[in-house]
């Protein structure tokens, strides 16, 4: 059963859920995506082998964690989700970042060489360097107002997010509206401006950890020529390529929980096998 509670970190409240394993075994940290709080990921962990500790977290400012005292970058944050981990008791970890969480869990990876065990990255580029939405999409990302507006969020589902989102635009206020854990708005523009002139692309190849790349084939926001660069870049990298868009890990939780499930408990020295 999940623990839901608030760890005292650095003079900041962070909101933490824990999903107790049933085995031994490294923590699976889920990075959420940007504006996004801890319950969106809910249908993936439902999905994911009961074997495997899941922790999420809140990024300060965002939904049940205050607003940080300063602004951050990449590398703060991935220094103050170490020190969480340090508090929580967990030596090594499995990272999964998606979307905005995906840089997360790429710089952790780059951080914490010997802490980072495995890597899981969906619907996430490499940052500034990369491959870009077409504007008109770029220019909806730079609002909550998606996730404050159910009306509005219906209307743009389907050029934001593609794949299931076209066929069933309505269904976005069951994965993506969640009016009543949203933190203040200016928790949002502190994670967009986390981001500016950040690239993981330089440090892809000394990224040595397994990694399993996980990418929508109708992806507006993240066009899946990232994946496919991400995968030639990393030196230990397979990809995956999902029939849905940008919130595939939500609305394909039951193909893409298992598929982790099993990249993350494979022996030693194995890797996932790639479909592209």
């Amino acid at each position: 059963m999940t623990q839901l509670r608030r760890v005292r970190l650095l003079g900041h409240d962070v909101r933490v859920a824990v999903r107790p394993g049933t085995a031994p075994g490294p923590p699976l940290v889920l990075c959420n995506g940007i504006g996004a709080s801890l319950e969106l990921l809910q249908p993936f962990v439902d999905e994911t082998d009961p074997r495997i500790e899941v922790v999420r977290f809140d990024v300060p400012g965002v939904g049940g964690s205050p607003m940080p005292k300063l602004p951050y970058n990449f590398a703060l944050l991935a220094c103050f989700v170490g020190r969480l981990l340090d508090r929580l008791g967990y030596d090594r970890f499995d990272a999964l970042g998606i979307s905005w969480g995906g840089g997360l869990a790429q710089q952790l990876a780059f951080q914490f060489p010997r802490r980072c065990r495995r890597l899981v990255l969906v619907s996430t580029g490499t940052g500034m360097l990369m491959v870009p939405a077409r504007v008109s999409v770029l220019n909806k990302m730079l609002t909550p107002r998606r996730y404050r507006d159910p009306a509005y969020a219906k209307a743009i589902a389907a050029e934001l997010y593609g794949g299931r989102m076209r066929r069933q635009p309505g269904e976005v206020r069951h994965v993506a509206y969640e009016q009543e854990r949203l933190g203040p708005g200016t928790g949002y523009f502190l994670q967009l401006l986390a981001g500016v002139g950040w690239s993981s692309l330089p440090a892809l190849p000394i990224i040595r950890q397994p990694t399993l790349i996980l990418a929508g084939n109708d992806d507006p926001l993240i066009p899946l020529v990232n994946a496919r660069i991400m995968r030639a870049l990393l030196p230990n990298a397979s990809l995956h390529v999902f029939d849905d868009g940008h919130l595939g890990l939500l609305t394909a939780a039951d193909e893409l929980g298992p598929l982790v499930s099993r990249f993350l408990t494979l022996p030693a020295g194995e890797g996932a096998s790639s479909s592209s």
